[in-house]
């Protein structure tokens, strides 16, 4: 799924360069969502490990 923000992030960097502007932000704001999606999975697997007692990989 981070590969999915990354190409999100691509495609608005392109539009944006070539002047497609509702592209762009379309494109920005689902990379944008997915990047704070990611965030969030990631605060939260951290904090479920931590109160189970699993020492980090």
């Amino acid at each position: 799924m981070l590969y999915y923000a990354f190409l999100f992030f691509l495609l608005a960097v392109v539009s944006g360069f070539l002047g497609f502007g509702g592209v762009a932000g379309a494109a920005a704001s689902i990379s944008q969502f997915l990047f704070v999606f990611f965030l969030i999975a990631l605060v939260i697997s951290v904090l479920a490990n931590a109160l189970r007692g699993r020492p980090p990989i």
